[in-house]
C-alpha cells in the first residue's frame, strides 16, 4: 500500500522578511490568520515553540500558560489541526546567553529546564508527545570557556529530568553543526542518537532531521535519513533546502538541488517514513522580495515539489536500476536518474 503523507509548518514559516540587513518587508499578521491560511493550504498540523503557543511566556503564571494552552487547543481543534509537537524556544531570553543546559550560570541552566518542562505541560494539553529540542546556544565561542565532556553531561542531566517529568513524552533532538554558536556540541544525527544512549530512557530520546542543517555539516541529508529510521529515531522532518556551506538559508524543498531532494523523498519511501503517524514538515521561508500576495507561495511550492517527487520515487525502475548496479556500470545508472528527473 502507498504511504500517505501529512504535511505540517510552524508559524515562524510566514515570516515578514527581517534578515540581520534589513528590516521587515511585509506587515505582520496574526496568529489566527496563519492557522486560517494551513487550513485553506490543506495542511495537516502545525508546529510550536512554547511561545507560539503561549505568548510572552516567561511573564505569565502557571494557571494563566495552562488557560492560554487550553484555548490554542479549542482553535486547533475547532479548525481540524493537529498540534505536530513543541519546542522550548531557549535561544531568545536573556538568561540564554551563554547556553541554555550548558551555560556555565547554575541559575540560567535551571532556567532552560524549568522552561522545558512547561513546554512538556504545554504539549501534554495539545495533544502531542513530541518535545523538540534545538540546542541552539549549546556550544561555544571560545573552546576554553566551557568543558566539553561536562557540558555532555549536563545535557544528558537535562534530558533525564524532562523524561522523569512526563512518562510519556519524546524528545527529538534536532542537530545543527553551527549558526548561531560557532561550533555546536550536537552537531550531527549521529552525536544526536550517541547523546540519547545516555538518558534514563534512550526509546524516548530520538531525533528531528533538518535538510539544510545536515548539508551545513558538509552531510547528504538522504544518508542521515536513513541513519536514523535504521535506529527507528527518526520522529519528524523539516525539509528545505540549502545553497552551500552558509547560514541556514530555509530555502523551498527542492529549489536548489532537485536530485539531493529527489534521493531524500526515495530514502523516505523506502523506509517507509509515515507509518507510526510522522509528519513531513517544511521548515521554509518566503524570499525577503516575496510580495505579500505571494506569501504562501514557498509552502504549497515545497509540498507540490514533495509530492511529484514521490511519483518519480515510485516510478523509478528499481530492477533497470539492480541491474546496472550489478553490471558496475554506475555511469549508466547515474544518466538514468538524471533522465528519470527530467521526464526522459
Amino acid at each position: 500500500m502507498p504511504q500517505n503523507y501529512k504535511f505540517c509548518f510552524g508559524p515562524w514559516n510566514i515570516s515578514e522578511g527581517w534578515d540581520p540587513y534589513g528590516p521587515t518587508t511585509r506587515p505582520p499578521q496574526t496568529f489566527d490568520w496563519k492557522l486560517g491560511e494551513l487550513k485553506k493550504l490543506g495542511f495537516d498540523a502545525m508546529m510550536f515553540h512554547d511561545d507560539d503557543a503561549v505568548p510572552d511566556i516567561d511573564s505569565k503564571s502557571e494557571s494563566q500558560i495552562r488557560k492560554e494552552t487550553r484555548e490554542l487547543k479549542k482553535k486547533l481543534d475547532g479548525e481540524g489541526i493537529a498540534a505536530e509537537m513543541v519546542a522550548p524556544r531557549l535561544w531568545f531570553s536573556p538568561n540564554t546567553i551563554d547556553g541554555a543546559y550548558t551555560s556555565n550560570n547554575p541559575k540560567h541552566r535551571q532556567y532552560a529546564i524549568d522552561r522545558s518542562l512547561r513546554t512538556i505541560d504545554i504539549a501534554k494539553i495539545l495533544g502531542t508527545d513530541l518535545i523538540v529540542l534545538w540546542l541552539a546556544r549549546e556550544g561555544t565561542y571560545v573552546r576554553e570557556s566551557k568543558n566539553p565532556r561536562r557540558s555532555v553531561d549536563l545535557l544528558v542531566e537535562a534530558m533525564d529530568k524532562m523524561l522523569a517529568h512526563d512518562k510519556r513524552i519524546r524528545l527529538a533532538i534536532e542537530p545543527k553543526p553551527n549558526e548561531p554558536m560557532d561550533h555546536a556540541y550536537v552537531p550531527t544525527i549521529g552525536h544526536a542518537l550517541a547523546i540519547a544512549q545516555l538518558t534514563q530512557d534512550s526509546k524516548r530520546v530520538g531525533a528531528l532531521i533538518e535538510s539544510a542543517h545536515c548539508i551545513l555539516a558538509g552531510l547528504d541529508p538522504s544518508d542521515e535519513i536513513a541513519f536514523a529510521m535504521s535506529f527507528d529515531k527518526l520522529w519528524s522532518l523539516h525539509l528545505n533546502d540549502q545553497n552551500g556551506l552558509k547560514y541556514d538559508q530555509d530555502k523551498p524543498f527542492g529549489s536548489t538541488n532537485l536530485r539531493s531532494a529527489f534521493d531524500q523523498v526515495r530514502v523516505m519511501e523506502q523506509n517507509k517514513y509515515g507509518r507510526n503517524g510522522e509528519y513531513v514538515c517544511f521548515d521554509v521561508h518566503p524570499f525577503r522580495t516575496t510580495k505579500p500576495e505571494h506569501w504562501l507561495a514557498h509552502l504549497d511550492n515545497s509540498r507540490r515539489t514533495f509530492l511529484k517527487l514521490v511519483q518519480k520515487a515510485r516510478t523509478y525502475n528499481e530492477s533497470k536500476a539492480k541491474q546496472m548496479i550489478a553490471e558496475r556500470n554506475y555511469q549508466a545508472l547515474d544518466q538514468y536518474v538524471i533522465e528519470h528527473l527530467l521526464g526522459k
